[in-house]
């Protein structure tokens, strides 16, 4: 188990695999894992975490790249192991630093990565595409790669061999034998692996705690194939803008019941343009139809396909639900699906939209009340087949929770893994391999980077608790105007407020006794106007406190004159 008091690691020694998790232990996202061999790092994918509500202003949250600064000369690779967000969404941030840091991905995640880095004008990028049992010699690291099945085509695993260890780390997978694409995880390639030997396993935690086996994902097309029936109004379907196999089953649905499909949503016009043009996608020639289009056909024959399934403020979906969306409407009788799972954090923005589209009279119908989506994660079962398919010497549950590291690691000591070879661990703790043998040695920093429009990493846990201020409890404002030589109050005490009780009567009390305050002050003989500032806020804050039970932001301002 991981412990906060760990110190910084020692040198790495030269018979040692450092591996050190940079993101996505403890949360569902940021995934990225550094490994370092004799001064050589491989890193293996680079996302980002969607912010929660308690993090106002911020757009992204990135692995911790500070850990890099320095050595990014080292760096011989960045593998990338699918193209979701949370895996693919830093690279972008990672290539500022470093421009020239080969990339290998399958051919749809590098396509997907390659939208992103136009977006973010970065030009020359080294890009190569690699499929399943492809094996790659990149400097010290021998790569290869196998199929896994997943909520997004071409998603890979990849066994990595270093002269101090071997690792295989799955990426996102589940074993759906039947996938719509008959693309199965490749257990063979698994079993080889672990017949050569597979000195520590790096697998997916995130439904390590659902027992059994990951349903398959045809096995939803007759509960969509249902609300297709019983919608006889406008028809929304939200869902990942990269779940290319679920679409493509709302497309076939949509053929069926003679509907015209819309795309609504950035990111979804953008990745499905490109799984289309990939072959990912197959699309009859006249079936998409552009948004402003759609009142050019009935309600019953049109099926709008959206994002904003995990309730985003600026997606399509919130957008519609808040009536702000500026050409698609809800009204009574209509149906909304939600085809996607609910990633932990996101529930209470997820319920609003729904409790909005509810209010508003559509039919809504998600995975709560209906078998509409399948994860693409292994369950426990798949979870155990992996364990006595590799015989890992150990293993380092990675995607996940606490709770699902947990789970993960219970399940590898329960097909025989001792159990302190079953490391839980937390972004920035520091995993040495030698001789067989993992060990937590020590932590660096991998603490969240904020994403806050064109500003990364300025923003701070600090700032980021005074804008939940700000927007829960509001804002005071003090303007005092003083003359140290006399002692004296020339103007004010002013005050104004925002989003706190914006009545400028309630304020008569308080002024009296900042008044009386700052008096006080100066005839003490105070004259430094960052003292007075400070009497001014003391003064507000008690009274406020005392008065409202709240804690609005107070900025106190003394103008010497």
């Amino acid at each position: 188990m991981a412990h906060d008091g760990l110190k910084s690691p020692s040198k790495l020694a030269a018979d040692t695999l450092r591996i050190i998790p940079l993101g996505g232990l403890g949360d569902v996202g940021r995934n990225m894992t550094c490994f370092e061999v004799n001064g050589k790092i491989l890193l293996v994918d680079c996302g980002v975490l969607f912010p929660e509500d308690n993090q106002p202003g911020v757009d992204l949250i990135l692995p911790g790249l500070d850990y890099l600064e320095g050595r990014l000369g080292d760096v011989v690779g960045l593998v990338l192991t699918h193209g979701h967000e949370d895996h693919i969404g830093g690279v972008p941030y990672l290539l500022r630093m470093r421009e020239d840091i080969p990339i290998y991905g399958s051919k749809l995640t590098l396509a997907l990565v390659e939208g992103k880095l136009r977006e973010h004008r970065i030009r020359h990028a080294e890009l190569h595409t690699v499929k399943e049992r492809d094996q790659v010699a990149l400097d010290i690291f021998d790569l290869e790669f196998y199929a896994v099945t997943h909520s997004i085509p071409d998603a890979l695993a990849v066994f990595i061999r270093t002269k101090a260890g071997t690792v295989l780390h799955t990426g996102d997978f589940k074993m759906d034998q039947l996938p719509l694409d008959h693309r199965i995880t490749d257990l063979r390639g698994f079993a080889h692996a672990g017949e050569e030997g597979v000195d520590i396993l790096l697998a997916d935690s995130t439904n390590a705690e659902v027992p059994g086996f990951t349903p398959l994902e045809r096995d939803i097309l007759p509960a969509l194939e249902r609300v297709f029936a019983e919608s006889t109004q406008k028809l929304v379907v939200a869902c990942f803008a990269s779940h290319v196999h679920r679409v493509q089953q709302i497309i076939n649905l949509a053929v069926k019941h003679d509907r015209k499909v819309c795309y609504v949503g950035r990111s979804m016009v953008r990745n499905m343009a490109i799984a289309r043009e990939l072959g990912y996608l197959k699309v009859p020639g006249d079936l998409l139809i552009e948004m402003s289009k759609l009142n050019d056909y009935p309600d019953d024959k049109v099926v709008i396909i959206c994002t904003g399934s995990q309730g985003e403020p600026l997606a399509a979906l919130s957008r519609i639900a808040n009536r702000d969306h500026p050409v698609i409407s809800i009204d009574a009788g209509d149906t909304v699906l939600f085809a996607s799972s609910l990633i932990p954090g996101n529930e209470n923005a997820v319920y609003r939209v729904v409790n909005g589209l509810t209010r508003m009279g559509a039919h809504v119908v998600h995975r709560g009340n209906a078998f509409v989506h399948v994860s693409g994660h292994s369950s426990a079962g798949e979870l155990l087949y992996l364990y006595n398919i590799v015989k890992p010497r150990n293993a380092l549950p990675v995607h996940g929770e606490p709770r699902h590291l947990v789970a993960n690691a219970d399940l590898a000591v329960a097909t025989g893994l001792p159990r302190d070879r079953a490391i839980v661990a937390q972004d920035g703790d520091v995993v040495d391999l030698k001789k067989g043998r993992a060990r937590i040695v020590g932590r660096v920093d991998a603490s969240y980077i904020f994403v806050d429009g064109s500003t990364v990493g300025d923003i701070t846990e600090s700032a980021l608790t005074d804008r939940r201020i700000l927007g829960e409890e509001g804002f005071i404002s003090v303007v005092v105007a003083v003359d140290l030589r006399d002692g004296s109050i020339v103007s004010g005490p002013d005050l104004s407020a925002r989003g706190f009780l914006e009545d400028p009567s309630i304020f008569d009390d308080v002024t009296a006794r900042i008044a009386k305050s700052v008096r006080s002050a100066l005839d003490e003989g105070v004259d430094d106007v960052h003292r007075l500032q400070q009497v001014v806020r003391r003064t507000v804050g008690q009274w406020v406190s005392n008065t409202y039970r709240r804690r609005p932001m107070i900025v106190p301002v003394v103008i010497a004159v």
